[in-house]
């Protein structure tokens, strides 16, 4: 089960090299177990036992199956995570020459472990606006995903950086980013080969593409490692091993009906700040929030009772300990590869985990069956940050943050345990299928 589990994981993020993607693929999931789309524009009739799903600007997607008890008695139960990770993401004029080479210009998105982008096999994917109409609003988008190997950044020589192995590799974020293309075509200029490159995949004419959204992406596929297959490797899975757990977990979960009202969301742009109109930082949790609960004949007093019984599982990657960096953890609280999820803790409230919350946590986790660890990072070492606390303070919900534990956070190759990923399914349908209420 969890290897199956764990190779699920890997194959959906093959697959969705892009928040774009992601979104897609998780649509498609949904839409093949019963789920039916609702657009924000369109007035929304819901049931008891309805499944649907809402995307916004297709990188943030949020589902709901209705419960069968009254919304205001009840509440949510959701589980919240983010769609993007850090990385690069191409400019608006990306292409220019460099002597007899074409580069690409990158801009650095969040926080990445910019040396692991070095001597890879990169590619491109996201999405590409192109004119369908007349009209200044008349914009189609297509998904683009090049699955063969086509840039690179290569390291320079050790013979002109005789220092690297001593102070490590760095790299000038604007001179030394930029990533190979090719050579220089003396009869096509570089913006021009690369509208063309783009109008070929996609099968459209180049003088219709309008716009793009590109992300560099690795073309190595996931990968099982060590002698009994019991870690994983492969590209986000910050964070998306957490919106692929919630989505089985919600899948999971609808074998047995329940009385409050599941939801997943999954919001773009939490690597930086979740401040945009699909963040999480933005309206889309409480615009979807409070129209199920019109639709069920609530006024607003009824809705804020429903909040009040809510509940909010924020789900992100954790910091697994690493014995070659044992300096860099609290020595009482190490999270270990495959020894179940993490409950991640912050008096500076920079995760939304309090007592009552973990305690509920640990208790989901105990009926689960499935072990629970506690993570607190050093006091001499900034802590990031997660969707909790926006969601949570947004919309007055009690939260936990939570997280599978993980090697190399950021890098462009991360790791994690096998089994881990199928504990927090266990654990996350748990949740789902609680009844507990706030206290």
């Amino acid at each position: 089960m969890s290897h199956q589990a764990a190779q699920a994981l890997l194959t959906f993020i093959d697959q969705s090299p892009s928040p774009w993607h992601a979104v897609a693929n998780l649509a498609s999931r949904l839409d093949s177990q019963g789920f039916t789309e609702l657009r924000e524009s369109e007035a929304w009739a819901l049931k008891a036992g309805a499944r649907h799903y809402v995307v916004r600007d297709q990188s943030s997607i949020i589902a709901f199956v209705v419960g069968d008890g009254a919304l205001e008695q009840h509440g949510f139960r959701i589980i919240g995570a983010h769609t993007d990770s850090p990385g690069l993401r191409v400019k608006p004029n990306a292409p220019h020459t460099a002597g007899p080479m074409v580069r690409l210009g990158v801009e650095v998105y969040g926080g990445p472990i910019l040396a692991t982008f070095t001597d890879r096999d990169l590619s491109l994917a996201g999405r590409v606006s192109l004119r369908s109409g007349p009209c200044a609003f008349d914009v189609a988008s297509r998904l683009v995903h090049f699955e063969q190997p086509l840039v690179r950044i290569p390291n320079l020589a050790i013979h002109m950086n005789r220092a690297v192995n001593d102070e490590g590799l760095k790299l000038h974020k604007q001179r030394e980013l930029p990533m190979m293309l090719s050579v220089v075509e003396s009869q096509l200029p570089a913006a021009q080969g690369f509208n063309r490159l783009l109008a070929e995949q996609l099968g459209v004419d180049g003088k219709d593409i309008l716009a793009f959204e590109l992300a560099v992406c690795d073309t190595q596929k996931g990968a099982f490692f060590g002698p009994n297959r019991e870690f994983f490797a492969n590209s986000q899975l910050d964070n998306l091993a957490s919106c692929h757990a919630g989505t089985e977990a919600l899948l999971d979960s609808l074998t047995q009906d329940a009385a409050a009202t599941r939801v997943i969301a999954f919001f773009d742009h939490e690597e930086v700040g979740s401040t945009s109109h699909k963040g999480a930082d933005s309206s889309f949790l409480e615009d979807c929030l409070e129209r199920i609960a019109l639709a069920a004949g609530l006024m607003r007093g009824a809705y804020k009772q429903a909040l009040a019984q809510s509940y909010l599982l924020s789900a992100d990657m954790a910091h697994a300990y690493h014995p070659n960096y044992a300096e860099y953890y609290d020595a009482e609280h190490q999270a270990v590869l495959n020894q179940g999820p993490v409950i991640k803790h912050n008096h500076n409230v920079r995760y939304a985990t309090d007592g009552l919350s973990a305690a509920f946590f640990l208790r989901l986790c105990e009926l689960a069956e499935v072990p629970c660890q506690k993570y607190v990072h050093r006091n001499d070492i900034p802590c990031g940050s997660t969707i909790g606390p926006l969601a949570g303070a947004g919309l007055g919900l009690r939260a936990v943050d939570v997280g599978n534990p993980m090697w190399s956070m950021h890098s462009l190759r991360e790791s994690a345990g096998t089994f881990d990923h199928g504990y927090m399914i266990k654990a996350m349908r748990q949740f789902f299928w609680s009844t507990a209420h706030q206290a």
